[in-house]
């Protein structure tokens, strides 16, 4: 009598694999072994970057913040000390945000801190 493998399910195993990593480059997106690799390694690369991302964004931020605080002859470090020491409740996002789109009220906020 022949073994039952469980075609159905092993099947359905490997093209979930197969679609997943659709749009992979070379034999990568039809053969099952490298397939399973790169859809992996790709996942590792997702979870570490889902943590990366924030860190760039909130560089990113400081350096557009420290810019446009240089405009009105300030530091970035003096900038973001003389807010705790006013109390301002911004975070890095929303002041270069600001400073970006809406520079009027940027430069209100300028104002606050070096007063």
């Amino acid at each position: 009598m022949p073994r039952a493998k469980n075609r159905v399910a092993s099947r359905a195993r490997r093209k979930k694999i197969i679609s997943h990593a659709k749009g992979y480059f070379g034999r990568r997106k039809n053969n099952i072994t490298l397939a399973k690799d790169a859809f992996f390694r790709a996942g590792k690369f997702a979870y570490r970057d889902r943590a990366q991302r924030k860190r760039q964004f909130r560089s990113l931020w400081i350096v557009r913040l420290n810019a446009a605080v240089r405009q009105y002859d300030l530091a970035y470090s003096d900038f973001i000390a003389g807010l705790k020491a006013k109390n301002i409740e911004l975070d890095r996002k929303s002041l270069a945000y600001l400073a970006l789109h809406e520079p009027e009220s940027f430069k209100k906020v300028v104002k606050l801190v070096k007063s």
